[in-house]
């Protein structure tokens, strides 16, 4: 027998052995792990309003399972610090992740105003000498100035990003000669197209999970050894020209990369698709 996962994720796949099956049996760990997917989805999307999980037994019914199985998947989440058991209540969501769309080209700022209080603490804000892989991404001449921007982002309190961000000049120094202050208020977007004059066009992004040095998680306020969202983006002037190479760490256990995606006409697989 098999259960799917249905779209509001109220039930998750999980093959049971009748006899006559191919392959080994799912262990308890296993089982464990699709119960904490379809429950990781459901905190990160805000489903329990109340902050307050299903009981273990509710969970047992709903996912077909052993009241062990419900435990480990429980404990998963603990370990994640997304949820918590607390006595005479039950298990309780305490941690809170933000979605961010793929699909516009905000600054994080801008995306996670809709969330809560944002406050930008700008670490380094200098002309300086970058790269010469940076300066090649932002077509500057060898050995040329750049303006670079280290902030770290807080969401109601919570460290959430450390970004470092390459501008070229004529768009980087207008924003230094608005001062530290006016950085800490502004996302950088925004302050391009304001005090900068400079209308923003395309981004190109690439994101890799990988696990935060050491002073990243310090800065982060992480455990040791967590997982970042390492997200590099070269955003371009609308008339083509690269102004900004941003290279952000996102703290994988408070933010999710949210986007609606269409199946390409022609593209790849059309060809065995039926009208």
């Amino acid at each position: 027998m098999t259960r799917w996962v249905s779209e509001e994720g109220r039930a998750v796949h999980e093959p049971r052995e009748r006899g006559g099956g191919s392959g080994a049996a799912p262990t308890r760990a296993d089982r464990a792990r699709r119960v904490a997917h379809v429950l990781r989805g459901q905190v990160l999307r805000g489903a329990f309003p109340d902050g307050v999980l299903p009981d273990e037994r509710a969970l047992v019914a709903e996912f077909d399972t052993s009241r062990n199985t419900v435990r480990e998947a429980l404990g998963l989440l603990r370990d994640e610090g997304l949820v918590a058991r607390r006595q005479g209540v039950g298990t309780v969501v305490v941690g809170r992740a933000y979605q961010h769309p793929l699909g516009e080209l905000s600054g994080l700022a801008e995306v996670l105003q809709r969330h809560g209080v944002v406050v930008n603490e700008v670490r380094e804000a200098r002309s300086v000498r970058p790269p010469r892989t940076v300066a090649r991404r932002l077509g500057l001449a060898e050995g040329g100035p750049a303006v670079y921007l280290e902030r770290l982002r807080r969401v109601d309190g919570t460290p959430l990003s450390l970004d470092c961000t390459y501008l070229i000049p004529e768009v980087g120094e207008p924003l230094l000669a608005r001062g530290r202050d006016t950085l800490e208020k502004h996302d950088v977007f925004d302050l391009i197209e304001t005090a900068a004059g400079t209308p923003l066009g395309t981004a190109e992004v690439s994101v890799q999970a990988v696990v935060a040095d050491p002073a990243t998680c310090a800065v982060l306020a992480m455990p040791a050894g967590g997982a970042v969202l390492a997200v590099e983006r070269l955003t371009r002037l609308a008339d083509g020209r690269p102004a900004d190479l941003e290279f952000i760490h996102l703290r994988g256990d408070r933010l999710t990369l949210h986007a609606t995606l269409d199946r390409a006409r022609g593209g790849p697989g059309a060809a065995h698709r039926q009208p």
